[in-house]
């Protein structure tokens, strides 16, 4: 095959084939961007890079049965319609004979990258690299029921990363605390934006073990888990949270401007917890301001597509990100990312936080994130909504 046949990697089918292969993706997602780069079906140039950029380039550094079971449907699909190349041929039949899966322990975990795709019109934008590429590279777990649901990637956690990188000005030179960081991806992206400190906690020990090895990977250095607020600026630190136990006064020396969370809802019984830990770090400096629409002091509302409130359109000036970014001058928020599985859950989650005088706003259909995982079909983003949440002072 000549150099004029070689698919060029620069090309968005084929950036989004590789990405997905990355991100490990279902094979269907795969064929389905393959059968794009070749112009609906997956020819040997196809194949060919497929074989140079996924397999070859990657061999050995990814999941086996994944990649086995890649290339079984890969080569099935192409026998029906065409000639398959010998290399893939060859690298299906190693699998077969000289691979085990059950080699691979049910609690072993597998590296995935998420590569962050910025289109050109962002190229600009301060969270950008020059590739327009943000590759990061993660251990994890396949699922929550293999490996533990801290080293899962979540949903809300790829759509708090991409809000991050959105928004780069937003988190610019402020002090960021993460309440359960489980894999690290949410505080890899608010290195990148070049937040002045980030903090991510986590209540599983594992996990935050986990956390730390994901940050070597991508060359940032962790400190120790001390509840201390200091923290040397090119560092993060990784510290080993109960929500049950931290007292206000170890929360308060945070000092943060912004708490992130990426599904921390879920669980009922973690709730008076999670609320009372948001209470101690969003209280640190107590001013909240008014929002004034037809020369009237309003209460902001909770709102929901769900149906659970109304937003009230005198909120919709605080709801833009100049205004946000101002408003983070004046008082520490937290932005917490979350899918709604059950509205009885979050209802309580809403009774709790009014308790302890914690507003709560729906920002989702206000400032969306730019899509940067276009390639990443298993990540329904319309699920997720994302919350500002804000200490009253009485």
């Amino acid at each position: 095959m000549g150099e004029e046949d070689e698919l060029d990697i620069s090309m968005p089918c084929c950036l989004h084939l590789l990405s997905a292969f990355l991100a490990m993706e279902p094979p269907n997602v795969l064929l389905s961007f393959a059968r794009d780069c070749g112009g609906g079906c997956i020819t040997e140039s196809v194949q060919s890079f497929i074989w140079k950029h996924c397999i070859s380039h990657y061999d050995g550094k990814l999941h086996v049965p994944y990649m086995k079971n890649c290339l079984k449907k890969l080569i099935l699909e192409v026998e029906s319609k065409g000639v398959v190349l010998d290399e893939l041929y060859e690298q299906y039949t190693l699998y077969m004979t000289s691979i085990r899966e059950n080699d691979f322990t049910k609690n072993s975990r597998v590296l995935k990258t998420i590569s962050f795709v910025f289109p050109d019109e962002y190229a600009g934008l301060a969270s950008c690299p020059k590739t327009r590429k943000l590759e990061v590279p993660l251990q994890c777990s396949l699922n929550m029921l293999e490996g533990g649901t801290g080293c899962c990637i979540w949903p809300s956690s790829l759509f708090l990363s991409e809000f991050i990188l959105s928004y780069p000005e937003l988190f610019l030179h402020k002090s960021c605390v993460e309440v359960g960081s489980g894999a690290g991806l949410v505080g890899i992206c608010l290195r990148q934006v070049k937040a002045s400190k980030v903090i991510l906690t986590d209540g599983d020990l594992s996990t935050l073990a986990n956390m730390r090895s994901n940050l070597e990977l991508n060359k940032i250095s962790a400190t120790n888990d001390s509840l201390d607020g200091s923290l040397h600026a090119d560092k993060v630190k990784c510290v080993h949270l109960l929500w049950e136990y931290a007292t206000e006064d170890e929360l308060q020396s945070f000092a943060p401007h912004i708490v992130l969370g990426a599904d921390v809802i879920y669980n009922p019984s973690c709730l008076p917890h999670l609320v009372r830990i948001l209470g101690a770090l969003l209280k640190c400096r107590k001013s909240l301001p008014s929002f004034v629409h037809d020369g009237r002091e309003c209460s902001n509302e909770i709102a929901s597509e769900s149906g659970l409130q109304q937003t009230s359109s005198a909120n919709n000036n605080y709801l833009n990100n100049e205004v946000l970014s101002n408003d983070l001058n004046k008082h520490p928020v937290a932005l917490i990312a979350s899918v709604i599985r059950t509205k009885d859950t979050f209802s309580y989650f809403l009774s709790l936080a009014e308790e302890a005088n914690l507003h709560v706003m729906d920002i989702t259909e206000k400032i969306k994130p730019i899509s940067l995982l276009p390639y990443m079909k298993s990540y329904e983003r319309s699920n997720v909504r994302m919350f500002v949440v804000s200490y009253l002072s009485k």
